[in-house]
């Protein structure tokens, strides 16, 4: 994500509606000093603060240090949808690793949901939660895919699902551009900035401490390992790493597997409400079936964000609107009149094999990351059970934690050249309708 632009009204964010519409813009101290805890955990996104909060309320010390603010990645930047899964589906799963990981993957598959509206719900966070998501096709192979996906999801207990006609797309989206699509009753949409502050107010009502601004130098591991930032450090029993897409440098075992991609939002001024209400009547969030697709959903005050572009090795375009306003209008070309107040992008870590990452850097050092885009239910599923392998339950870790992850070809030099050529034929796929 764009590091060079902040939030005018909440600094040390990016220039987003979120930033701009947090519940909670308080700025957390830096560490100083030496401090000392059960557990250490590297960054305060999701995956970060959904373990923290997994391990206080299981009664452990807890220190989360973040190089910047609480939610500044992408936990704080993507498009707010909660959408169940992973980026590959259970099938590719199971040809990969082997059916009973396809099975233990499936059956944990709509957890990161339900974690997320327990959550909200326990701790009375404020975080504008609706359910309802709408996958859109723009071709008959597009809906005769999400068909057989339904068909196998089903097998694993999704219940949720059900095939839209045509003829029906405009109960979702009132755009001529697709041909159909499938909809997830337990998806939703959610304030996502609002949401991981609301789970790290919940982490220090609990007597965990976050220390902003306090990005790690070293990690000195160890029977009690030590993470060093400059004005500090913690020693701990346990340490989690959960930098993500913003961890350059520090672990080159964990970020030589992940390439940090960004992706681009937008968000229109505020909207008369039954305007927005005809563009998205259910209020469901929506995504496209493309290879690089675009999603977009109503906020709250009622605008319409919508994100899409893909920018590998974390590069931004020159002008983001640019990007992703032209697509808009494709789909609602009735907003062409509409102005854009906000426009930010952000870093996601992709992985070559497009499911996380999991594993362990010493007995008492673990890591996960690499969620490629289904990171807002992943990595509360996948920070849960960062919790419970320190709780002395790895059986979850050991099968995530066996999922080979591989560096992408090339190496620094030459893979986001490849991954970009690859993208070009999945698109190219995409508008040629093969």
């Amino acid at each position: 994500m764009s590091t060079d632009r902040t939030s005018a009204t909440n600094p040390g964010h990016a220039p987003s509606w979120y930033a701009h519409s947090a519940n909670d813009k308080r700025v957390r101290d830096p560490l100083v000093g030496e401090l000392s805890a059960d557990v250490c955990i590297i960054g305060a996104g999701f995956t970060g603060i959904s373990a923290a909060l997994q391990l206080a309320e299981n009664g452990y010390s807890v220190i989360v240090v973040e190089g910047e603010r609480v939610g500044y990645g992408a936990s704080g930047r993507n498009g707010g949808q909660i959408v169940n899964g992973y980026s590959r589906d259970l099938e590719t799963i199971a040809r990969r690793y082997g059916q009973d990981k396809a099975d233990a993957l499936g059956k944990m598959s709509l957890e990161g949901g339900a974690i997320i509206r327990e959550r909200v719900a326990k701790y009375g966070i404020q975080c504008d939660l609706v359910d309802g998501g709408f996958f859109a096709a723009f071709t008959d192979k597009q809906i005769r895919e999400m068909a057989h996906v339904k068909a196998h999801w089903e097998k694993h207990g999704h219940d949720g699902l059900e095939m839209v006609s045509k003829s029906d797309v405009g109960k979702y989206a009132k755009s001529d551009r697709y041909a159909g699509g499938m909809i997830d009753k337990r998806g939703g949409h959610i304030h996502p900035l609002n949401l991981v502050l609301g789970e790290a107010a919940a982490v220090e009502s609990l007597g965990g401490r976050i220390f902003e601004n306090s990005r790690v130098i070293d990690l000195k591991m160890g029977a009690n390992p030590v993470v060093k930032t400059d004005k500090g450090q913690v020693t701990a029993k346990y340490v989690l790493v959960c930098g993500n897409a913003y961890m350059t440098g520090l672990l080159p075992k964990i970020t030589d597997k992940m390439m940090p991609v960004s992706s681009q939002v937008m968000a229109t001024e505020q909207l008369d409400a039954k305007f927005i209400q005809d563009l998205l009547p259910a209020n469901y969030c929506v995504e496209d079936a493309n290879y690089v697709l675009d999603y977009y959903r109503r906020t709250a005050d009622n605008r319409l964000l919508y994100g899409g572009g893909i920018g590998y090795g974390g590069q931004d375009p020159a002008n983001l609107t640019g990007v992703i306003r032209p697509n808009m209008l494709k789909t609602f070309p009735q907003l062409k009149d509409v102005k854009i107040d906000f426009a930010w992008s952000g870093n996601f870590a992709l992985t070559l094999t497009r499911i996380p990452h999991m594993g362990k850097l010493a007995d008492n050092v673990f890591f996960s990351h690499g969620d490629s885009g289904h990171g807002v239910t992943t990595t509360h599923l996948l920070g849960k059970i960062l919790g419970e392998t320190v709780n002395g339950h790895a059986s979850r870790f050991d099968v995530w934690s066996s999922l080979q992850a591989y560096p992408f070809p090339g190496g620094k030099t030459f893979r986001v050249p490849l991954t970009m050529l690859g993208a070009w034929w999945y698109g190219m796929r995409d508008k040629l309708g093969v």
